[in-house]
């Protein structure tokens, strides 16, 4: 599978961007340049002589491209190479074919799937003619083929002489040492211009970092206080509960009690489990004694165990029965009786634990 990194060459090469291809072969040297995608199942050597880029080809081959890499069609890029220089003469040969050569010799006998060798194409090549505008070779004219001939040798002349007085030494053709050179240098101009936006860049994100965590700061801290703000008006509200329901209590049980031992029974006031004042009427015995001792501190003993006697004495199961016991409803009457001996105990267990 085609990496993310081979992509990026595969771009590159498509593009013809050579410096930035170098760049990138400098920067990551461990990425393969060996590989193969598309339909075609092409290389990236296959990708530049279709292309027709020298300077890319001495570039791969400089990173060990293989040239023996082959297409579906069994073609090596020396076979691309040898058909491109039949069709456009000379140039493309001398730009693609011989770089091809000379770092491969084995490719030129390199059959593809119909058995044909790039040395069986090259057998074909005339330079005779050249890349015209159109698509195809054009018709060989004698003078311009002497024109054509001239031109080339002055290119020839022009290539071997440029540049051998700036320094000791000739132009080597296969050396591209000067060029990384160069483009290392335009690369370093490059980030030596940028380097003060960067630092104004740096500056501000450190100053955004900064006003950004100044506002968490705060934001947590708000948060922090409704919090603590919600939590006091919930304990509030469970005080203020809390104190309403031991009142209601306290109410209800005045009200029950002296009326049963002032009045006399009567069936229109005969109680039911929902009427007798219990701390909390549908709660557990915990709850139940929670409400009763609401407001009480245990840690002054004394105090505490004269509330819990007289809850002890109003919650007596024989004392009960002398002041309510005539009043009960028969349908109720059991599980009343069992309620008030439940509480009764919890009392008792509660008072013992005092000792």
């Amino acid at each position: 599978m085609v990496s993310r990194k081979q992509k990026k060459l595969w771009r590159y090469v498509e593009e013809g961007s050579l410096l930035k291809l170098k760049s990138y072969l400098r920067k990551h040297r461990d990425v393969d340049v060996n590989f193969s995608q598309g339909k075609r199942q092409r290389s990236l050597l296959h990708l530049v002589c279709s292309q027709e880029d020298d300077g890319i080809l001495r570039l791969l081959l400089k990173h060990g491209a293989d040239p023996l890499l082959r297409d579906r069609n069994g073609d090596t890029p020396l076979h691309l190479a040898s058909r491109r220089a039949l069709k456009y003469g000379k140039r493309d040969y001398d730009d693609l074919v011989v770089p091809l050569c000379k770092h491969c010799p084995e490719a030129q006998d390199a059959p593809n799937n119909a058995g044909v060798t790039p040395h069986d194409l090259l057998q074909k090549v005339r330079f005779g003619q050249r890349r015209s505008d159109g698509d195809g070779p054009q018709k060989t004219d004698p003078e311009q083929e002497w024109r054509e001939k001239l031109f080339g040798e002055c290119q020839d002349e022009f290539s071997e002489t440029f540049g051998q007085y700036d320094d000791d030494f000739l132009r080597d053709e296969e050396d591209e040492e000067d060029f990384g050179d160069w483009a290392e240098r335009i690369r370093q101009e490059y980030a030596a211009k940028q380097k003060a936006r960067a630092q104004r860049g740096r500056r501000k994100q450190r100053e955004d970092r900064e006003e950004e965590e100044r506002k968490n700061k705060e934001l947590y801290s708000r948060l922090e206080k409704e919090h603590r703000e919600y939590l006091e008006r919930a304990a509030r509200k469970e005080e203020e509960t809390r104190k309403g329901k031991k009142r209601r209590y306290e109410e209800r049980c005045a009200e029950t009690f002296q009326s049963s031992a002032s009045s006399a029974p009567e069936s229109s006031s005969l109680l039911g489990y929902d009427d007798i004042p219990w701390p909390a009427p549908r709660g557990s015995l915990d709850e139940m004694l929670a409400v009763m001792l609401h407001g009480a501190d245990r840690s002054d003993v004394p105090t505490f165990r004269k509330l819990l006697r007289k809850q002890q004495a109003l919650w007596h199961p024989d004392k009960f029965s002398q002041r309510c016991g005539s009043r009960l409803q028969e349908r109720d009457r059991q599980k009343i009786l069992d309620t008030v001996t439940a509480l009764s105990q919890e009392l008792n267990r509660l008072a013992q634990s005092l000792r």
